[in-house]
């Protein structure tokens, strides 16, 4: 009884380190695998430029063995340190882990003059460890949090301004014509998204009076449909900022996004960490 209750207490303690972010040990632990990770990024452009890796090519690899064997070493906790591993594995994060840090592993099977362009491609999946950077950031969940409460609204935001663009379109291919490049409708929508989005590739532009003062009208249009999409996510984000959450992961179900006070998980029900 003794041994299975140190072994629960050894595992819990290891979750909230790697899970979590409001203890000394946590907060350490993610310092580090952000240094490690930042670390790993650089050695990937490094080896990329082609005289750096003619001369320093021993001690890229040496670096990025131990970098992987790192990952390694956090994956396995990752998966051991949860009661259901498979919450973890199957995860968007636990996937890019593994893609991470496989590539590596893969080189030394996969080796020979006719794989070399294979190998090439799997060492760009290292770049896949950019992404675990998002953990660290913890404005990011209230940003993923306001844009998918934003969701709706965006999108009748953005139908509006498909019709907008349909409308505007219509009336340029009636307009300008064929001569100043309109040859269809379609073409004169292209022409009315890439102009009220401000990007301009100049490819058509019209040639009349008329559809000069409506291309004008629609550039000035641009600039204040583009701020409302930001006005309606960053006061999504104020109310979720508002919720003040904490990194509390559950070590059964491994949810997150639970509030201050919390001690069971929203999920499953299951006590979380003290």
């Amino acid at each position: 009884m003794s041994t299975q209750k140190t072994k629960r207490n050894w595992k819990e303690k290891l979750h909230e380190i790697i899970y979590e972010a409001d203890t000394p040990e946590g907060k350490l632990f993610d310092v580090i695998l952000l240094i490690a990770i930042l670390f790993s990024i650089t050695i990937v452009m490094l080896e990329s430029v082609n005289t750096i890796n003619d001369k320093y090519s021993y001690v890229l690899n040496i670096s990025e063995w131990a970098i992987t064997i790192l990952f390694t070493i956090e994956y396995i906790l990752r998966v051991i340190s949860i009661k259901k591993p498979s919450k973890y594995i199957f995860s968007f994060y636990g996937i890019i882990d593994l893609l991470s840090t496989i590539p590596k592993y893969l080189s030394v099977i996969f080796v020979g003059t006719n794989t070399l362009v294979a190998l090439r491609a799997l060492r760009l999946l290292r770049v896949f460890r950019i992404l675990k950077l998002a953990r660290f950031i913890g404005e990011s969940n209230h940003l993923s949090q306001a844009i998918k409460a934003s969701l709706a609204r965006i999108s009748v935001f953005l139908f509006f301004v498909l019709i907008i663009c349909i409308i505007l379109g219509s009336l340029m291919y009636l307009i300008e014509g064929a001569e100043n490049g309109f040859t269809s409708i379609p073409r004169s929508v292209y022409w009315a998204i890439v102009t009220l989005t401000t990007v301009g590739y100049g490819d058509i532009a019209p040639g009349t009076p008329l559809g000069q003062f409506i291309a004008s009208a629609i550039m000035i249009l641009g600039y204040a449909i583009i701020a409302i999409p930001t006005g309606i996510v960053s006061s999504e984000i104020v109310k979720k900022t508002e919720l003040d959450l904490n990194t509390q992961s559950c070590p059964h179900c491994a949810t997150e996004g639970h509030d201050d006070d919390a001690i069971y998980c929203y999920n499953c029900g299951n006590k979380l960490h003290e």
